[in-house]
């Protein structure tokens, strides 16, 4: 059974997934991995703060 034309691989005129344009900018992925961490870490040192016990 032939596959449609749309899902052709061999296409070169079909559009790029996202995906694949995400992983192949490296740029990206280097804003990703620097902000990701920074915010996680921020949000946890955040929560840590707010459940520290009160003094007296």
């Amino acid at each position: 059974m032939p596959t449609p034309d749309h899902n052709n691989l061999n296409d070169v005129d079909a559009p790029v997934p996202w995906m694949q344009r995400l992983l192949d900018s490296p740029f990206i992925l280097l804003t990703l991995g620097v902000m990701i961490p920074m915010i996680v870490y921020n949000l946890w040192g955040v929560i840590e703060i707010l459940l520290l016990p009160t003094a007296q």
